[in-house]
């Protein structure tokens, strides 16, 4: 059975203006909506699981809006929207399903803009972190979003409940995961490198993973890597299908979680592969 989609069609009344915009949401609804999938309905995150991950200082900027950088603007309401994106990948988190939601979340840290970087990249709430804490399990993040998960990794650096893992092009936006540190495992990638060696980076990087300890895995799914968008390492929707494949071989729970992707139609397709492979493959 395919995994569910997390989806509220309030992700798409805000931001028509930016790349990061619910047109490229819209479309990949639409393409899953004609696949089959079943959706359900996500409840804001509550402030007490934001809590467990941003500071009280931060999350307090955030609903008065006093959160803008040029890439994260303070859109009316956004502090609504970013609680129901957080919500929506608790509610994945609990059924293994792929939250289909917007804004995104890897890029920002504890308060704000992390590790250096001068802006949020147009996240206000790091999903991905709020369902792993929310879980509260020995947990690996697997972020496969052309850019660094900077956010993720200054949350989790030295948790000892976490493995973080990101694959990204680099030099590239946030400048950071140049190097691996302490539980944070980073694979720097040239741009357009291609399929092979992206898949074979991503073999030798789940080597590294004691998977006996991992009784949970959430993927940042980003999918800027594909060839022409944003972050692109020359990935197709094929590519999705075989890390889908990879995925279900490791035998674990598994959600996911929408980062990047600024393309609808390669967004959606690449989505479908990935969540069909996945469950074709899984035997956990």
């Amino acid at each position: 059975m395919k995994p569910k989609i997390v989806f509220s069609e309030k992700c798409l009344e805000y931001g028509s203006w930016h790349i990061e915009s619910p047109k490229r949401v819209q479309r990949a609804y639409e393409i899953l909506r004609e696949k089959g999938y079943e959706f359900v309905e996500p409840e804001p995150a509550s402030e007490e699981d934001l809590l467990k991950v941003h500071s009280a200082g931060y999350i307090q900027l955030l609903k008065h809006g006093a959160i803008e950088d040029p890439d994260t603007p303070a859109y009316e309401n956004i502090y609504e929207y970013a609680r129901l994106s957080a919500g929506a990948a608790i509610l994945a988190a609990k059924i293994n399903g792929f939250s289909l939601m917007r804004p995104p979340g890897h890029h920002v840290g504890r308060s704000g803009a992390a590790l250096g970087a001068y802006t949020k990249g147009f996240c206000y709430i790091n999903n991905v972190a709020v369902a792993v804490e929310h879980l509260d399990k020995p947990t690996l993040i697997l972020d496969i979003d052309g850019h660094h998960g900077n956010g993720t990794q200054e949350i989790f650096l030295k948790d000892p409940k976490v493995v973080f893992i990101s694959l990204h092009r680099y030099p590239h936006y946030p400048g950071t995961g140049a190097y691996s540190e302490a539980n944070c495992l980073n694979f720097p990638l040239p741009a357009d490198c291609g399929e092979n060696v992206y898949l074979r980076t991503l073999e030798e990087a789940l080597r590294n993973v004691d998977m006996e300890r991992i009784e949970v895995i959430a993927v940042s799914a980003g999918f800027d890597a594909c060839a022409g968008d944003l972050a692109s390492l020359g990935l197709t929707e094929k590519t999705y299908g075989r890390i889908g494949e990879i995925l279900a071989s490791l035998g674990k729970p598994t959600f996911f979680v929408l980062e990047g992707g600024y393309v609808g139609e390669n967004v959606g397709k690449s989505i479908d592969e990935l969540l069909k492979s996945f469950s074709e493959h899984f035997k956990g």
